[in-house]
């Protein structure tokens, strides 16, 4: 609820946070062009469209019934709820039209937006129990980039944010109560961690403070050893339970009944079903493991060092809330180290011994404990830490740390929205807009039309988003990636070869900073298309070029549209 009229600064507070809050949901409908990696498609609504919308999708290695990795409860819980409804609401004749590349892009989105409001509802419930202001944390944390931009994006770590934050709202639930902990709590808390760990197994290393925390509460506020044993049970008991449910429908899906019998369960007889279970059982967070325990396989992905998190990431995502956690965990690790070398010279227990910490040390553990684990593997991803937007509000929450730099936090977050919320990659989604109205135009069904479609130097195109169904032969979508200039000539002239019918369009898609390349393989072009912005970190433009004339093309993504000439 908004505080009252009387408290001025919070009635302000509430309202900025309103603002901001409706800042989030409209952007998303809006929708946001931005495009921050490609697992903010390739784990979830890519898998979900051709599984339940049968369109022509991109299935992802971790999805193949070879080497499954990715649990698929999350994926069906999160777009496959949502791509179910549209396509009721199709069959239904409610809307006619229901599937196209906007709902499948937000629909999605909107429901991992809705989802985002746990982490305010958590802040604000957490604020207190931490000697932070409610509201002045909500709106630190509503105005961040990371809430606005990665929290209403389909991706694993957004889940892997709102299971932390739940988890930690569970074992705070008694810290301003000292008498006992609640008995409702273990059971949710093993709930919690399973279905995190599942969801991505590095949720042990943001779960492992937590969990160490109502320990130590729950070990300080019971009277025998049946009463602290009691809810380590229960939330055993409840753990192994949410991962029976995991395999099982994990074992389901990925074995011999297969992607496109999954949905057919009911049919199959108990018998059946457990037959299955026990010829195969798949368990994804050991594949998981597995797969990222090999320093060659993370190789392939990308090598940074181990200090990447620290020093690049955490500053990229937080800024100055980062670097004031860091300043702050300095001096509480010297003040600690001063008490070491300075306790054998005073009475044990004297107060005199105790150096006063500025700011609450668990915090800071909740934050640096879990980005220290990260840090220990090679692949270091800005989006693996977006989870400590909590812990780290709630901190410089705390004794008014981020008042001082709020024009440095506004400025900071205001450039992390336009970046990456609309500039990166930001012409790869409108492009596929503009691609599935143009093949679905009520002139383009009235006879066949071939379509090829090239995309080079763009991240890997959804394949969904244009809306193309598994039966549909005419249409051919080829990923280039990041090709060399002769390797992408050599793939034109082979097409261009093959461009022979009457009713055949060939479009090449790419970023303005490269299409001089298109130049160089003396292709006959047709039509283009500008679409801005985009920027491309992975070819990006020169600055000298963004003061001519043609600046726009710099930031762009074209549509090249090839004639049959060669």
């Amino acid at each position: 609820e908004p505080p009252s009229s009387r408290a001025r600064p919070e009635m302000a507070a509430w309202r900025l946070w309103a603002v901001l809050a409706a800042l989030r949901a409209g952007w998303c409908l809006l929708p946001q062009a931005g495009y921050l990696h490609p697992d903010e498609f390739f784990q979830s609504p890519e898998v979900m469209a051709g599984d339940i919308l049968n369109l022509q999708v991109y299935y992802p290695w971790e999805f193949h019934s070879s080497s499954p990795c990715r649990t698929v409860v999350f994926p069906l819980m999160t777009s496959g709820v949502t791509y179910w409804v549209v396509k009721y609401l199709q069959q239904l004749d409610i809307c006619s039209s229901c599937i196209n590349s906007y709902t499948l892009l937000v629909s999605p989105r909107l429901l991992f937006t809705i989802f985002s409001f746990v982490l305010d509802y958590s802040v604000y419930l957490l604020a207190p129990s931490w000697e932070a202001d409610p509201w002045k944390a909500l709106v630190l944390l509503a105005g961040s980039y990371v809430t606005l931009v990665f929290y209403t994006r389909t991706f694993t770590n957004t889940l892997e944010g709102l299971l932390f934050a739940l988890l930690l709202v569970l074992v705070s639930s008694n810290k301003s109560d000292s008498s006992s902990v609640k008995p409702t709590s273990s059971p949710l808390i093993g709930i919690v961690t399973t279905a995190g760990f599942f969801n991505r197994p590095t949720f042990l290393a943001f779960a492992l403070m937590p969990l160490l925390y109502w320990a130590g509460l729950n070990v300080d506020s019971q009277k025998s050893i049946k009463t602290i044993i009691n809810p380590l049970l229960k939330l055993i008991t409840c753990a192994c339970f949410t991962a029976v449910v995991f395999i099982t429908a994990d074992t389901l899906y990925f074995t011999s009944m297969g992607l496109d019998n999954f949905y057919s369960i009911k049919k199959s007889s108990l018998f059946d079903v457990i037959a299955q279970l026990n010829h195969k059982m798949v368990v994804t967070p050991l594949n998981f493991l597995s797969y990222n325990l090999n320093p060659h396989n993370l190789a392939q992905h990308g090598s940074h060092p181990r200090v990447t998190h620290f020093t690049v990431n955490g500053i990229m995502l937080f800024g100055i809330l980062h670097i004031l956690a860091i300043g702050a965990g300095f001096k509480m690790l010297k003040k600690y180290i001063y008490q070491l070398m300075r306790i054998k010279s005073y009475y044990r227990g004297s107060p005199r011994v105790f150096v006063h910490s500025e700011g609450n040390p668990k915090l800071l553990l909740f934050y640096f404990v879990p980005l220290a684990f990260l840090s220990l593997f090679s692949h270091q991803e800005p989006r693996f830490l977006i989870p400590l937007i909590l812990p780290l509000v709630l901190f410089n929450t705390s004794q008014n740390r981020a008042m001082k730099w709020k024009p440095v936090i506004i400025i900071f977050n205001v450039l992390g929205a336009l970046v990456f919320g609309w500039l990166h990659q930001g012409g790869l989604i409108p492009c596929l807009f503009h691609l599935e109205h143009l093949m679905h135009s009520p002139g383009s069904s009235n006879h066949t039309r071939h379509y090829t479609l090239l995309f080079a130097h763009t991240y890997m195109p959804p394949r969904s988003l244009l809306n193309i169904k598994k039966r549909d032969t005419n249409i051919e979508v080829i990923d280039m990636a990041g090709s060399e200039e002769e390797t992408l000539c050599q793939t034109l002239g082979q097409q261009a070869k093959n461009f022979t019918c009457n009713d055949c369009h060939f479009f090449v898609i790419i970023p303005g900073t490269v299409r001089a390349t298109i130049t160089k393989c003396g292709v006959l072009l047709k039509n283009e298309t500008l679409i801005f912005p985009h920027l491309s970190m992975e070819d990006p433009p020169q600055i000298s070029f963004l003061f001519s004339e043609n600046w726009r093309s710099q930031l762009g993504l074209y549509i090249l549209q090839l004639g049959r000439d060669h």
